[in-house]
């Protein structure tokens, strides 16, 4: 093993087009073997947001690098900006929608390399 079997580069990643943005999958069980988190980012369009969805088998940061957005978690929402963080539970129904003229993009981290997300609206969650 080499510490290459440790590294993403910036044009390695599972790039995954949505109507609503663009999910990019870094680090996952599938892409570096042996893993306990997963690692990607997410880009949502003005305007735009994910379905609701939540994950069975992890919790979620999310963390805002530019843009602002509406975070539902559960029953409540939050407005979140550039440097806000959100710890998303295992299990809690939660989506995310741009809030002004520019792109929200945020950094988004789980707590296994086997991420699982489940659509509760049919709107396709990668």
């Amino acid at each position: 093993m080499t510490i290459e079997t440790f590294v993403a580069r910036a044009a390695d990643g599972e790039r995954v087009n949505t109507g609503w943005g663009e999910l990019n999958w870094k680090i996952t069980d599938k892409s570096m073997a042996g893993t306990e988190m997963t690692f990607g980012t997410c880009l949502i369009k003005p305007g735009e947001r994910n379905p609701l969805h939540s994950h069975p088998n992890c919790e979620e940061f999310l963390y805002v690098v530019s843009g602002s957005c509406e975070h539902k978690l559960g029953e409540e929402t939050v407005m979140l900006g550039a440097g806000d963080i959100i710890r998303i539970p295992q299990d809690v129904r939660h989506w995310a929608r741009a809030v002004g003229s520019e792109p929200v993009f945020a950094l988004i981290m789980f707590s296994t390399g086997k991420r699982q997300a489940v659509d509760h609206e049919g709107g396709g969650v990668a």
